[in-house]
This record gives C-alpha cells, structure tokens and sequence, in this order.
C-alpha cells in the first residue's frame, strides 16, 4: 500500500492548474490484514479482471468553465499493467486536487473485450482536443471514450470495448464542465446501485448536449457478485479500516442533546408502549431483547423516554463517556467498494432556531423529538482499501464529499465530522448551514468544542450480512418508531414567538413558507435498517 500515495502522476510538464497538486493522506497507508480478495489490486467481474488505475497522462485542460468555473483537466490512463486494456479516460475539475481512477480491463476467460472497428468524433475544442466514441463490434459495448490532442483517430487498439452481457445502465453522476453551443461533460454512476445491484462504476465521463444526440454510456457488470469474498473485507481488515480512516465527531459546545449507547438508553428506564395498553407501559431490557421483532412501521409499538420528569430531563442529555457508535458494512457499486456506514444514536433531538435576516429566533419546541439516529458513511475502495468519498447525512439528504475536501486530524487519516446543534446533521467543515434560503431558514450551526467522539474508540459491527460470524443486535430489528409522535399546536408555538421576540406577523408568515413539513409534526425515528438506504445506495 505504501506505493499508493505517490502513484497519482501525471506525465505532461504544464504545471498551470491546481490539478497538478496531488492529494496525499496525512499519514502513509498501512498494509491490510490478510484476506482472500479484499485490496489485492483486482477483481474479477466473471471472466474479466479489473484493475483501478490513479496514474495519468495529462491529454488537455481547460482554465474556466465547470460549477465552479476553474475548468477542467482530461486524462489518460498510464501506464496500464502489463495484459491490462484501457477502457475509457478520466475527467476531473481542476478546483481540487488529482485523486482520481479509472478502471482498465483484463480478459481471462476469452472473448470479455474487443477492439473497436471505428471511432465517431464527439467533441472537438480549440482544434486541440478531440473526444472520441468507439464504435463496437456487434455483442459489444463501449463503457468510455478514447482522447487525443489531434484530429487523426486513435489506433483501433487503444481502447477496448466490453461483452454486452458484462455492461449495465448508467446515469450521469454531477456536472464536470460545458461548451458554448450546449455541450456538456458529467460524471457516471450506475443507474441501479444497492447492496444487490451488479452495475460497477469505470470512473470515466459521458459527454451530452441538450438536443440529447449522443448516447448514454453504459458502466460494467459484476456477473461474480455472489462471490462476496472475492472482494469484500472480513472482519479484521473491517476493524483496521476503521481505525485508519473513522473520523472525530464534534459537538457543538453549546450542545446539551449528545449521543449515547443504547444499551446505557434502555438501561435507563426507556419505555416500550403498546397501542390499547398506553398505560402499562414496559421497560426495555438493555439489549432490547424484547421489542418486537420484524413486521412494518405500523403505528402499534413506539418507545418514549421515561415518565419521571428528572430522569427524563436526564435521560434526554444523553451519555457521552459511554457512548458507542454502530457500524454496517455492505457492498456497493457491484462490490467494487465497501460502504462502512457510522450509526450514531441520541436520545433527544433538540428544538429548532429559526434565521430571519439577521435575526435568530428559537422556535420554542418546534423541531423537538425523542430518539435520533444519524450517520455518515465512508466509502472505500475494494481494490487498494482507499477511502474515496465520505457521505454526511442531513436531516432527509445529505451530500457526498471527496477525500480531497476532507479535514484530517493532524498526522492521521482520520478526517473530522461536526454534528449541528440540537438536530445532530453531519457536516465537513464548521460553521452555518441554512436549512431554507439565504435569508430565512432553520439554522444548523457547528464547530469544535472540548466535547466530541472519535468513533475509533468506542464503535460495534451490527450488521455484514456477508459475514456469518457479525450477530445483528435486537434493537436492530425493532421495525417500530424509537420515540412518540408529537403534534405541535402550531398556533401556540407562533404565538409564543411573536410575543417573545417581537417578530412581526409578516416576518413569521414568510418562515412559515419554507419551514420543512417535519417540524410541524415531530415523529420519532425507525431504526437503522428500516431505512431505504440500508440496502440502498445514499439518498
């Protein structure tokens, strides 16, 4: 592993663009603990080896253009190991640093890949960059394009196309850069991505213009998908890839709603509650070994804090000392990475501030609920054991942050995630979020205190269905909500704010008009493995 971090190259001498600056962890990688497929730099996607290219020859770039306008740069794979193939190029926005990958192709069991009969031109700029479509043999797909700095076509064996039955359906994956006359170049992503889907993601780039004349490129396929083992991490190479990369969590330090276990949550009179027996309640047993397992978020079981308002009060502030996070491993991308998913529990949610101008103003109870769960995942690769993207959840969504825009504990490869206050979003970087428009929305607020959780050092495996030996926790099943449903009585609430803080009628209205639906009427959460993305891919 330690090669990786200095196999980001590129080959052409211009040095005029930030994509020339080479993304390095802040400490080298270590070697993974032995597996039987896990990080052994291929995988075999039934019959055809795959291997994840980071080196580059630079073709072309561009100084502007893009969502950010700082342009884009175009590569080549190079070098390609020996009985590799190229499989298409590789496109990156100049505003980061170079961390990208492309996959190439090795066929082992005979007709996998051929060679195209022909190239079409797509795209040409300046006279000094051509992108070019190869045109397939029949029973074969190309998953990429082949670039050139001329207009001659490329040799008909720079590029392979793949077996029809080894590619699948791919969508565009965030805009990369556009031309004038309508052109535009994205990233891809398999259509179909979940713990069963088979679509592999190339890493390449599609180009499409608005009249909708070029094709989209399909990605490939994993036919060896029910070989798990071939790819995934076992259980110690798992604990060693949390080790290096999970991050520090930090509070706010205004935060009085921090997380806990939930064996120190049932263990604190949490009560289990049963639709017709409201008022014989159950307390919960420290491994929830008796809530309800399986059947559907059906209204008939909840759970709620206990009744005693101290021990309430208590019990909502949570337990940081013992916290533990949860962790689930699955495979994504057709088992090309590994999702390990970062489960963390808080046993309240606190209330909302609303932002109106700038004026603060706290919405009362509003936003308020009994149990949270959050997480973020980290995606990394099957093939080296990279981490190449980190995914922070936020109330219903959330946002995908590439390696390169992470911050690192200082010596370490464990980057730093922040938790909003009182309604515990995940974030990359501290500061305000809103959550609305730029001038009137609900506040997410974060930064670093003296209170915060390195995930590291106090986490449990839950869930790898792949692994046998990873028992899932009862809790886990619990299909039910993990707190009551609240109705806010919305007039009362206003009412309260208006008398409170002054705020003009008008001004409350205009809130009124983007508040998300959910902080009307606060229901508590299902767990973890109730959500469409446990064996989805992230919203």
């Amino acid at each position: 592993m330690g090669n990786f971090l200095s196999c980001f190259t590129t080959t052409n001498e211009t040095k005029s663009f930030p994509i020339d600056t080479h993304f390095k962890f802040s400490s080298p990688l270590p070697s993974w603990p032995p597996g039987e497929g896990f990080a052994n730099g291929t995988i075999d996607l039934g019959g055809l080896h795959v291997s994840q290219i980071t080196s580059f020859t630079k073709i072309w770039s561009s100084s502007n253009g893009g969502p950010d306008d700082n342009g884009v740069t175009f590569f080549e794979p190079n070098p390609i190991p020996e009985g590799f193939a190229m499989l298409g190029c590789y496109c990156q926005s100049n505003a980061t640093p170079l961390f990208g990958w492309v996959l190439a192709g090795k066929d082992v069991s005979g007709g996998t890949l051929a060679s195209p009969i022909d190239y079409t031109l797509v795209l040409s700029v300046d006279s000094s960059f051509y992108i070019w479509l190869p045109t397939p043999p029949d029973g074969y797909n190309p998953v990429g394009y082949a670039i050139t700095s001329s207009l001659e076509k490329p040799p008909l064996d720079k590029i392979k196309c793949v077996r029809v039955d080894l590619t699948d359906e791919c969508e565009t994956d965030g805009f990369l850069w556009g031309v004038d006359d309508g052109v535009s170049v994205y990233g891809l992503r398999p259509k179909n991505r979940g713990t069963q889907a088979q679509g592999v993601c190339v890493g390449t780039f599609v180009v499409e213009d608005e009249n909708n004349n070029y094709s989209m490129l399909p990605c490939l396929k994993n036919n060896n998908f029910s070989m798990l083992s071939n790819s995934m991490p076992n259980l110690a190479q798992i604990k060693a890839l949390v080790q290096e990369y999970s991050p520090r969590l930090y509070f706010h330090p205004s935060e009085t709603y921090l997380p806990s276990s939930t064996t120190w949550y049932f263990s604190n009179g949490v009560l289990l509650y049963h639709v017709g027996d409201e008022s014989n309640p159950i307390p919960v047993e420290p491994t929830g070994s008796n809530l309800p397992q399986g059947g559907s978020n059906d209204g008939t079981y909840w759970l709620d804090l206990p009744v005693e308002e101290t021990e309430r009060e208590r019990v909502k502030k949570g337990d940081l000392q013992s916290c533990e996070v949860y962790i689930h491993v699955k495979p994504m991308l057709g088992a090309t990475f590994s999702d390990i998913v970062i489960w963390v529990f808080y046993p309240f949610n606190g209330p909302s501030t609303a932002k109106l101008g700038l004026i603060d103003v706290p919405l009362g109870k509003i936003g308020e609920h009994v149990g949270d769960w959050e997480h973020m995942t980290m995606r990394i690769s099957n093939f080296n054991g990279v981490l190449y993207r980190v995914y922070f959840a936020q109330h219903s969504g959330g946002t995908w942050v590439d390696t390169t825009s992470l911050e690192f504990q200082p010596g370490t490869n464990n980057f730093i995630g922040y938790s909003s206050l009182h309604g515990h979003a995940t974030y990359h970087v501290p500061g305000v979020v809103l959550q609305g428009t730029d001038v009137v929305g609900i506040r997410n607020d974060t930064s670093k205190s003296d209170m915060f959780l390195d995930v590291g050092t106090a986490y449990s495996i839950m869930a790898a269905q792949y692994i046998d030996s990873v028992i899932e926790p009862p809790w886990l099943n619990y299909a039910r909500k993990w707190g009551p449903k609240i109705t806010y009585e919305l007039g009362v609430e206003l009412k309260k704010l208006e008398d409170s803080s002054g705020i003009l009628e008008s001004a409350i209205a205009s809130l009124l008009e983007i508040l998300p639906n959910e902080v009307y009427e606060e229901d508590g959460p299902t767990g973890p493995k109730m959500k469409d993305y446990w064996d989805g891919d992230e919203r």
